[in-house]
Order: structure tokens, then sequence, then C-alpha cells
């Protein structure tokens, strides 16, 4: 019998509004989405940011089977939630379907979600309206509190505390849960109180951490977001397994973000920073969560046969430093062959022998680790690194 297995695909995690400079390009600048596939088959997308459209190129470049409905939680309708759904190109097929879920806004009464999908496309907003969206559309509004069926899997609604309402969501599939608590703010008993029911025992708990604790604590407060401070003690305080931080500040750079994490996995183990291409797989017997990144964010690649030197820490925190060959070399990155297996988002120092005028010359970079798979030599670990120094 066959383990089943779920997979978490992350295609957009900055909150607020989308980035482009730079110094975010490691983590991603597009705004809220998220897919899941559970081991039915059946297609959850959680929010509709601007990693949408990056969602919906995919789509179309793989010839995969679809399933016959797409289900699409939309957590609450301020703008980073919703902008990807003009650019989502699946929209615009006839023969694809989608189920839409969200609230009803005590602002905009009934149909609240078709309204706010109807109204950011009409004019002078976007040059065509929603009527050229030919795929099939339903809509559902939910309310804090609701437990219903998808498939084999099981949905549970939760109020957070956001500004103007915001939803959360429970899914439990064969291979694992997921609990998806973007956009809330700590200091509401009651809605504390549902994130905790959301978040426990979860197997992957995707909360907000756009803020750290000093600024939740003075300039953020009331703002509707959280910390990886608040995240953290709530998945030790439910026996979350592991905690997913999103949501980051448009001004978080890749740098702060990079401390962020290291602070959080000070305090609870199982931590990763959501990173746009970042995939989580659910349900592997015996092994603990893996999450890893299908292809390094770089651009000017090349072949090289570089020798080089790499330290850094293994999965369970032990030091290495190993003898190696670069094997392709690109501007930002680097795909290494090890025989230790680093720590996904770990950081990594790697020393080049390059080749010179006087002869064999070091290059000395440091870098983070954003990519695991299986070598192609027997024993080895293929590592992408993405360099920052």
């Amino acid at each position: 019998m066959s383990t089943p297995i779920a997979k978490l695909s992350f295609w957009g995690v900055r909150g607020s509004t989308p980035t482009v400079d730079p110094a975010t390009w490691r983590f991603g600048g597009n705004t809220p989405c998220l897919d899941l596939l559970a081991p039915d088959g059946t297609q959850f997308i959680l929010d509709c940011g601007t990693g949408l459209r990056m969602l919906g190129n995919r789509w179309g470049a793989e010839n995969s089977v679809r399933p016959a409905q797409t289900h699409i939680f939309v957590t609450h309708y301020h703008w980073d939630h919703i902008q990807g759904l003009p650019f989502f190109s699946p929209l615009y097929v006839e023969k694809n379907e989608f189920q839409f879920y969200s609230f009803r806004s005590k602002f905009l009464g009934r149909d609240s979600l078709r309204q706010v999908f109807e109204t950011q496309m009409a004019l002078p907003y976007f040059p065509v309206d929603f009527s050229v969206m030919r795929a099939q559309r339903k809509f559902r509004e939910l309310e804090g509190g609701e437990t219903f069926r998808v498939g084999e899997n099981k949905v549970i609604a939760r109020w957070l505390n956001h500004p103007q309402g915001c939803l959360g969501f429970r899914i439990e599939t064969p291979a694992g849960t997921v609990a998806y608590a973007t956009d809330n703010e700590p200091g509401d008993a009651a809605l504390e109180k549902s994130l905790r029911e959301l978040a426990a025992g979860a197997d992957i708990f995707v909360n907000d951490a756009q803020f750290t604790p000093a600024q939740l604590a003075t300039t953020r407060k009331g703002w509707g977001h959280s910390s990886w401070k608040e995240g953290v003690n709530i998945a030790r305080e439910v026996d979350a397994k592991t905690l997913v931080l999103f949501h980051h500040d448009p001004d978080s750079t890749d740098r702060v973000l990079d401390g962020i994490l290291r602070d959080a996995r000070e305090e609870f183990d199982s931590v990763f920073a959501a990173s746009e291409g970042m995939v989580i797989t659910l349900g592997a017997a015996g092994q603990p969560v893996q999450a890893h990144m299908p292809g390094l964010r770089a651009s000017l690649r090349r072949e090289a046969q570089f020798r080089a030197s790499v330290s850094g820490l293994t999965s369970d925190g032990r030091r290495f430093t190993e003898e190696t060959t670069v094997r392709d070399l690109a501007l930002r990155g680097a795909l290494l062959s090890l025989q230790h297996s680093p720590r996904l988002q770990s950081e990594l120092e790697v020393v080049i022998e390059a080749p010179g005028a006087d002869g064999a010359q070091e290059m000395r970079l440091r870098g983070y680790v954003v990519r695991l798979e299986a070598g192609m030599e027997k024993g080895t670990t293929a590592v992408g690194v993405v360099f920052t120094d």
C-alpha cells in the first residue's frame, strides 16, 4: 500500500506590496499564494496575490492531468491577497472550473468575493472586465467556525485578528495537516484561541511573521500582523511540528530575513522562512518534514570544474568541512555535490580554487542552501547555493 503524499508549494511569500529590488531577490517579492496538492488529487490554492500569476504560468506549461475542479481559498480582501487574480491565465480557459471560498464582508454584503473580483477589473482600473474570464466559477461564503470536506480532506475555517476581518484555514489530508494563518495579530483573546485551534498539532503551521517583536510592540502595533517570536511561542504551545515564517515585510531584505530565521531556529527546531519556489512534502514515512527548492533563482549559468572547500552545518546540527568540485557555476549561485547533507536555508562558506595568471587563487564566498536533491553519484547530495558575499 503506497504512502499518501501531499505537496505544499510557495508562489508568493511577501506581504503588503510586491518587491522587485535585488535585496529581496533570494526569498522573493511576490505577494501571498500557496498551492496544496492533496493525496486524492484535490488542488487547493491559498490566496490570490501576485504569486498566482507564477502558478498560472507553471499550470500552462505542465502536461499533467488537472483535477476537474480547483478550490481557491481567499483569506481576506486586502490588495496583496487578491491582486494576482486578473493575471491567472487558467481563469481565461473555458474548460477549467474553480470553486472560490471566502467570507461575507460587513462592508460589502452578499457575494462579497465576487464583488471584489469584479470591481478590481472594472473600468477604469483594468483594460478588460471580469466577463472575459471564460472558466466556470462558483463562490461560497464561509463563516469562522465552519468545518466541511473537500474530497478526502477536512477543511476548518477560523477568524483571525486583522483589520476588516480575515479567515485562517486548516486543511487535514491523509498525508498530514496544514494550518494557514497569514495576517493575524496577537492581542484579542478569543481570536488567539481560534489561531491556536487552527495550529494544534499541525504538521505545517504557516504563520504571519511580518514584523519584528520590537516593531510589533511599538510602531506597528494595530497593523494586523505578527512576528517570528509569536509564531514560535504558538508552535511550541500547541505542538505544531514545523513552523513556516510567512508574509515577509516588503522592507525586510534577505539579510534581515536571514537574521529572523536564525533567531527563530534558536528557539524552535523545525523552522523555515517561506521562499518563492519552496516545496514542502508531507507524508514521507518515518521522515521529518522535507522542504526543497526545485531550482536556483539564478540567471547566467556556466559549466565549471573548480576545486572547492565547503563548511557548514548538517541537518542534525553538526559542523562539517568537505572538499568537492563545483560543477555548475552561476552568477548568483552554484550547484555542489556533497557527501554531507546541509540544512535547507543554512549558511555555507565555499572556498573555490580559481586559476589565475599567478597560479591558483582562492575565491571565498558565503551563501545559503536553497536546494537539496539526490546527487548523481551514490551517497551524495546535490546542493544548490545562492551566494550573498
